[in-house]
């Protein structure tokens, strides 16, 4: 899965001076490590409940529906957070932003922890969502604005990576408590706890950090905004900077023009329609189905509750497998081909596990083949569709309405991700593993062929290449955006 919003963020228009290693390089460093714990708290919370429902289940006496309603009002938080979060971090500034959601997570955390019943433990869980989608859409921009143009690919990328390690942390955690007290019904709470420590590294480093260089600019503190690009720069460097973090706040600053007058344009209409088909089919792959309920998913298959959640493990180190191929080869492959050849795996992976799980007897090998094809999927999806759609929804929206596109987007593929959370349960209870895998992969198919014929090529071409390619594609080569008619 990837799980945050992309940042914005210009390629500088004016030579630099190079970014020469010294000391500022360790403080720029230990900026992204400590910030980046954002998250790993964003993956630990998603994941530990993969491992936690079964014994959690036993405590609380929860039905299938209740289950899923645990495991998903945390996106529903997600959302809320996400949808709110931009705008209280611009507000308040992307650090103080930060320390408030490490305070969130710790009290979301704890009242997960000590909850009696099932109704305080969906509050919580949707609190902890709160943090987790204030998380997805601040410590992004948190990197990009304090990283120099050379390495903002690079250092925001961490968080991408701390992400899926969270979740990887997650199952490894839950594994080992599982197997030292997993016959105690309490369990699940210990495994809750464990995420109070990053949350207490996050906050406590966090008070350390100094605050985003571009958000000192916006709010005209330009002799702030320079004291912190001394911290990360060389000398040389920061005072030369200065200026371009000008014109990327007067960038980010258009990129928040549009709305819902731009939607006038056919063309721009369509844009934002493929972006929300691209969130929607992103979740609709079913990964947070495995990242969520992939213990389950092995005992139905025939695992024992030990081993499922020991097993489990491999679908974290197959996601964090799958992320670091995709970071080393999108730059060089165009995302069209590589998001077809990802939505045909995945398809085929889904049907792979819904045969062996429909025509292989129970036992050892019916079992271990659905675990083979899981992780598969996982490989799969991790390695092109996750980052994937988060890197187009970047790059196919024009400035002016990038921020109003990408925040619609993101509200939508939230949501898509609670529904599938929501009834995943219900549905294996329902209509069990096989044919559940098979509907996922029916969806694949539908998404392998919305990719085909609706989404565009766009490594290697300007937004200008883009718009263009839209207005010759639909009959609107005259077409102009409603405040841009006549100006060219």
């Amino acid at each position: 899965m990837s799980h945050g919003p992309p940042p914005s963020g210009a390629a500088t228009t004016t030579p630099l001076p190079p970014d020469t290693p010294g000391p500022h390089s360790s403080r720029l460093g230990l900026v992204a490590v400590i910030a980046t714990f954002g998250g790993l708290l964003f993956g630990y919370d998603t994941g530990v409940i993969n491992g936690a429902l079964e014994p959690l289940q036993r405590d609380l006496s929860l039905t299938p529906f209740r289950i899923g309603v645990i495991a998903a009002i945390l996106l529903l938080g997600a959302a809320v957070g996400a949808a709110v979060g931009g705008r209280l971090s611009d507000a308040l500034g992307r650090r103080r932003m930060i320390l408030m959601l490490a305070g969130i997570f710790f009290v979301g955390t704890m009242g997960c922890v000590l909850s009696p019943n099932y109704e305080v433990l969906a509050f919580f869980r949707f609190v902890l969502g709160l943090a987790v989608g204030g998380a997805s859409v601040t410590v992004p921009v948190y990197l990009a604005e304090i990283s120099p143009y050379e390495r903002r690919g690079s250092l925001v990328t961490r968080n991408e990576f701390m992400i899926v390690f969270g979740q990887f942390l997650a199952f490894a955690i839950n594994a080992i408590l599982y197997n030292i007290w997993g016959g105690s019904d309490v369990v699940w709470r210990y495994m809750l706890l464990v995420a109070v420590l990053p949350a207490f590294v996050l906050f406590f480093g966090m008070l350390r950090m100094p605050e985003s260089p571009r958000w000192l600019v916006h709010k005209r503190r330009d002799q702030d905004a320079l004291d912190v690009l001394r911290q990360v720069r060389s000398p040389e460097r920061a005072e030369a900077e200065l200026d371009e973090v000008h014109a990327l706040a007067e960038e980010e600053e258009k990129a928040h023009m549009g709305g819902w007058k731009d939607l006038a344009v056919p063309w721009i209409r369509r844009l934002l329609v493929i972006g929300i088909g691209l969130a929607i089919v992103q979740q609709l792959t079913g990964i947070n189905s495995i990242m969520y309920y992939g213990t389950q998913v092995l005992e139905e298959g025939g695992f024992s509750s030990n081993a499922a959640i020991t097993l489990n493990i491999l679908n974290g180190v197959a996601s964090v497998s799958g992320i670091t191929v995709a970071i080393l080869v999108m730059n060089r492959i165009n995302r069209r081909p590589m998001l077809l050849f990802g939505y045909f795996g995945i398809a085929t992976a889904h049907l792979l596990i819904g045969l062996s799980s429909l025509f292989l007897a129970p036992g050892l090998f019916r079992a271990s083949m659905i675990l083979l094809f899981i992780i598969m999927f996982v490989v799969i999806m991790q390695g092109t569709a996750g980052p994937l759609v988060w890197l187009m929804l970047a790059e196919i929206f024009p400035l002016e309405m990038r921020g109003f596109a990408i925040g619609i987007s993101v509200l939508i593929l939230w949501i898509t991700n609670f529904f599938v959370g929501l009834f995943f349960p219900s549905l294996v209870a329902g209509i069990g593993i096989s044919y559940t895998f098979f509907l996922f992969a029916v969806i694949g198919a539908l998404s392998f062929l919305f990719i085909w014929t609706m989404v565009p090529e766009t490594r290697g071409r300007t937004l200008e290449q883009l718009e263009e390619h839209f207005r010759e594609k639909f009959g609107e080569a005259g077409s102009r955006r409603p405040e841009t008619a006549g100006a060219k």
